[in-house]
């Protein structure tokens, strides 16, 4: 039978991020020094892969140090979140999996970071997708990987493009989304499903109206990053995102989120898109994790409630908020991954 929502019991110190076994980056450019301390644990590579849309890829391979070329491993992609880039969340969680004996790779998604594509900060349903499976292909294709024992981390927005890679993508034996959004929900519904069908059709508006001034500048106007500057009755959620992707914490050069935002006609698709429609015929594992207090918790509840079987699972952390899960490694279930994964990618 599915497992229903099971809260961790264990006391969260929500006090600091605990790093352990980690070195300093040194002699590297800004734009390429990651927000997490290396591990001397792991050895990480620079490479690159084109998806199905002709679009090049790029990733940091993460490989146990002690790695073995004579045997197959099981694998792991990881991407999110949503505007942000390798060298933050998803490289974390790539490099802590690599540490655990996994092969892992973190990519940037098409149209941002290193990665190809033009226009440039642009995001669709069906490509972000694709990513996934394309890291699959990669993955697949390496001589140290076993291609019947892959997996994928998606987290924020990109757990709902896991999940929906889950569901097309045989290939992918075992899902973790982390702090998932469902893009297609909040771009149509606003947070909360407070929009109804009449402010979708003053969004629709707004978003066509914008195409009409990016068609006569030549370019796409951007939406905007998380604000430098908070008003005073900012939402505990935006001050949370502020704390990480404008500080020392999180902040990228690369990372929409950090800077200059998505292009903003980038709703459009979504809108018109739900991403999570055949999420109910996934077969293979899925574990989500989800913050008490995240004020998205109710992306992964709705999900949850979707999926079908005895291998799917919901686990939510005490006490922490949304961005809490991009890395705060004393509050990361880092364990409870490795468990799933070692269960699933036998």
């Amino acid at each position: 039978m599915k497992k229903a929502v099971l809260i961790i019991a264990a006391v969260l110190a929500l006090s600091g991020c605990a790093h352990f076994g980690t070195i300093k980056e040194a002699n590297v450019a800004a734009e390429d020094r990651k927000t997490f301390a290396l591990s001397e644990n792991v050895t990480v590579e620079k490479v690159s892969y084109k998806n199905r849309y002709g679009i090049e890829i790029a990733a940091d391979l993460y490989l146990p140090k002690d790695l073995d070329r004579s045997r197959k491993y099981a694998a792991i992609a990881v991407s999110g979140p949503f505007g942000a880039v390798k060298e933050q969340a998803s490289g974390l969680y790539a490099q802590t999996m690599a540490e655990r004996g996994f092969i892992a790779i973190a990519f940037d998604p098409s149209y941002t970071g290193e990665s190809g594509g033009e226009p440039r900060y642009v995001a669709s349903p069906d490509i972000s997708t694709e990513d996934f499976s394309a890291a699959v292909d990669f993955l697949a294709t390496r001589a140290a990987v076993d291609p019947e024992r892959i997996g994928i981390i998606g987290i924020c927005g990109w757990g709902g493009f896991a999940i929906n890679a889950a569901a097309i993508d045989t290939r992918i034996k075992a899902t973790v989304a982390s702090t998932m959004y469902d893009m297609s929900r909040v771009n149509a519904n606003g947070y909360f499903d407070a929009t109804d069908a009449d402010g979708r059709y003053e969004l629709r508006k707004q978003l066509n109206a914008q195409r009409t001034i990016d068609a006569k500048n030549g370019a796409y106007e951007l939406g905007g990053g998380v604000p430098d500057t908070l008003p005073p009755d900012a939402p505990q959620f935006l001050k949370d995102y502020h704390a990480y992707y404008k500080t020392e914490r999180g902040y990228h050069k690369r990372s929409l989120n950090s800077n200059g935002g998505w292009n903003k006609t980038t709703s459009l698709s979504f809108i018109n898109a739900p991403i999570l429609a055949y999420s109910d015929e996934i077969r293979s594992a899925v574990l989500l994790i989800h913050g008490e207090k995240a004020h998205s918790r109710y992306f992964s509840e709705e999900a949850f409630k979707k999926l079908k079987g005895d291998n799917k699972e919901l686990v939510i952390i005490p006490g922490a908020s949304h961005t809490d899960l991009y890395d705060r490694t004393d509050v990361i279930p880092f364990d409870r991954l490795s468990a799933f994964f070692e269960e699933n990618l036998k």
